[in-house]
């Protein structure tokens, strides 16, 4: 006879999805690792199967037979809307995972991680740039997140090609001068930025490795390049304003609330960043608590899962142990 699981914790981002089986005394029964999840690239079904195999993995190994968890907490990339959300959760809940299927975007599961109750908001950046908040009466505080369309500035890719447009600029003669336009093209082994340009366009070097760029960003700014100073103290000013306008929204700004930074450029600890990041919140939410997540998102999306299934403070306590 299998035994049960309490929830079934999926974290899904575009490279990879982290899966763990959480028993209702807060056991971790079992771990999987699956592939990322892209429903916009290979569509929900397709996206879903790559779920499924991680899935598996964790049922096989725990011994839990399929349809004995009690609820399934999903936390997924490409989740962006409510919508997507509501789609998704339905597409999770036709495999028969578990009894109940609750999905939200993946930038949640940071922000339970990195707080000790289900109340605060984070910010992640990492390719892209999201920031999400929440409560313990349920209400939550969000953004689009979608890039340009909705408003978005940041992340690795979009600092990478602003940088880029600079230090093109730069070499060009129609802007100011940088030495972005020495130090981007040079992380490559290229002398110019006509080099780099014509690398990426003709394929020769993959476009998406533009996100290798922003360390050189932040490199270059730290040795005192006031255009790449100026891209990483526009940064911090998009992190705080995101921070703080969740913040108002969930009516935390006079309160001792936790901000929870995430994502690799955030991770990444830079002092310009961080520096300023704590400059600026110490104006628009003074008694905002800073603190950058270390713990794996998975966690936040059991976490969540527990919050869901009313599991007690010892039940979370244990769970957060086996995690540390």
């Amino acid at each position: 006879m299998g035994v049960n699981a309490s929830v079934l914790a999926i974290d899904a981002g575009n490279s990879k999805t982290d899966v763990a089986l959480i028993g209702a005394d807060g056991a971790v029964l079992a771990t999987a690792r699956g592939g990322g999840f892209q429903p916009p690239a290979v569509g929900i079904e397709a996206a879903v199967d790559v779920l499924g195999t991680a899935v598996a993995q964790a049922l096989e190994l725990s011994g839990v037979p399929a349809g004995a968890v009690t609820h399934v907490s999903a936390c997924l990339a490409n989740a962006d809307l409510p919508v997507e959300e509501e789609q998704l959760a339905g597409a999770l809940g036709a495999r028969g995972w578990g009894a109940t299927v609750e999905v939200r975007n993946d930038t949640f599961a940071i922000l339970r991680a990195g707080v000790d109750e289900p109340r605060g908001v984070a910010v992640v950046c990492g390719a892209g740039i999201n920031c999400v908040g929440m409560v313990p009466d349920g209400r939550t505080a969000r953004f689009p997140a979608i890039g340009r369309i909705s408003g978005d500035w940041g992340g690795g890719a979009g600092l990478a090609e602003d940088a880029m447009w600079f230090a093109a600029r730069a070499e060009d003669g129609r802007g100011e001068p940088t030495e972005l336009a020495r130090t981007l093209p040079g992380h490559f082994g290229l002398g110019s930025m006509y080099a780099l340009i014509e690398a990426l366009h003709l394929g020769h070097i993959e476009f998406e490795r533009r996100h290798e760029l922003a360390p050189v960003l932040f490199a270059t700014a730290a040795a005192g390049d006031p255009v790449a100073g100026a891209l990483v103290d526009r940064l911090a000013e998009e992190v705080v304003v995101m921070a703080s306008v969740a913040l108002g929204r969930l009516d935390l700004l006079d309160e001792e609330a936790p901000v929870v930074l995430g994502g690799g450029v955030l991770a990444a600890r830079h002092p310009q960043l961080d520096g300023r990041i704590a400059e600026l919140l110490a104006v628009r939410a003074p008694k905002a608590v800073v603190r950058v997540v270390t713990e794996p998102p998975v966690l936040g999306a059991a976490l969540l899962g527990l919050d869901h299934t009313g599991a007690g403070a010892s039940v979370h306590e244990r769970l957060r142990a086996q995690y540390g």
